[in-house]
C-alpha cells in the first residue's frame, strides 16, 4: 500500500438533493440508499479503505446529519470528518472551500454517487510528477455512458466543457479528481460555485493533468445507475475488485 494514500484524504461530496432517486431520498440522503441491503457510503469507504485511503471528509447538506450519526468519526478503517453546506447550498465548488480547514494541502475529490474501483495511487503519483494543481481522470466514454465532456490529447486535457460539445470529445470526466488546496484561493468563503468552473480555468492556465482510466465508472445517482451497481457488487465485493 502506498504511505502517501495514508496521508491524502478524499473530500466526498455528499450534499446534494437526489432528485432523480425521489422518493427514495426524500426521508434520507443518497448516501444512505440502500445497496445490496447496506447504505451505500458503507460500500464506497470500504472500496477506499481496500485502495488504500484513511481518511475521509463528508461534504453534507441535504439530511447531512443522519449520516453523521449511522457512521460516526470513523468506518471501516477510514477517519471520518464532517463539513456542513450551512444554510445555503454553495455548489460542489464551495463545499470544498468550506472543508479546505479540514482537507489540507492536497486532497482527492469524490462524488457522493460514484463507485470508482480504480487504483488509487498511480493516480497520486501521476498528479505528484506532472508538479500541476489539479488532476482529472478521464475514461474513453465515446458518449455511451453519458455525454462525453474532454478532448484528451497526449496525456493532457485539452479541452473540457460540461456545456459545449465538440465533434473531438471522446473522453468524459470520470469522477476522481485531485487537488492543491492552493487552487481554491481565489474562491471567497460562502461563494456557490461548481468544480467544473474550477476546472475550466485550470485547463485554460494549463495547470490540470489528466489520467486515463480504462475501466468504466459506477454511479447510484439515478435508478438505472442504481440497479446496475447492485449487479456489480452481487459479482464483486468491494474488497475483490481488481487493484
Amino acid at each position: 500500500m502506498s504511505k502517501t494514500l495514508e496521508k491524502i484524504p478524499v473530500a466526498i461530496l455528499a450534499g446534494g438533493l437526489a432528485t432523480r432517486l425521489r422518493p427514495i431520498t426524500e426521508k434520507i440522503p443518497k448516501s444512505l440508499v440502500p445497496v445490496e441491503g447496506r447504505p451505500f457510503l458503507a460500500h464506497q469507504l470500504e472500496m477506499l479503505h481496500a485502495r488504500g485511503i484513511r481518511h475521509a471528509v463528508l461534504c453534507i447538506g441535504y439530511l447531512g446529519e443522519m449520516i453523521q450519526r449511522d457512521f460516526g468519526s470513523e468506518a471501516f478503517g477510514i477517519k471520518l470528518d464532517y463539513s456542513f453546506d450551512g444554510e445555503k447550498l454553495l455548489g460542489t465548488g464551495g463545499a470544498i472551500k468550506r472543508a479546505l480547514p479540514k482537507l489540507g494541502e492536497e486532497f482527492f475529490i469524490l462524488y457522493g454517487d460514484s463507485y470508482l474501483p480504480l487504483p488509487y495511487a498511480p493516480v497520486a503519483e501521476t498528479f505528484h510528477r506532472s508538479g500541476k494543481l489539479g488532476l482529472m481522470t478521464v475514461y474513453r466514454n465515446e458518449g455511451k455512458y453519458d455525454a462525453s465532456n474532454v478532448v484528451f490529447r497526449d496525456g493532457e486535457i485539452a479541452v473540457y466543457d460540461k456545456k459545449v460539445k465538440l465533434s473531438e470529445m471522446r473522453h468524459i470526466d470520470y469522477g476522481l479528481s485531485l487537488f492543491k488546496s492552493s487552487v481554491f484561493d481565489a474562491y471567497a468563503a460562502d461563494q456557490v460555485f461548481d468544480l467544473a468552473e474550477v476546472m475550466g480555468r485550470l485547463v485554460r492556465e494549463k495547470q490540470l493533468a489528466g489520467y486515463e482510466v480504462l475501466e468504466r465508472f459506477y454511479e447510484m445517482g439515478s435508478p438505472a445507475g442504481l440497479e446496475e451497481l447492485e449487479r456489480l457488487l452481487q459479482s464483486k465485493p468491494a474488497g475483490m475488485m481488481n487493484d
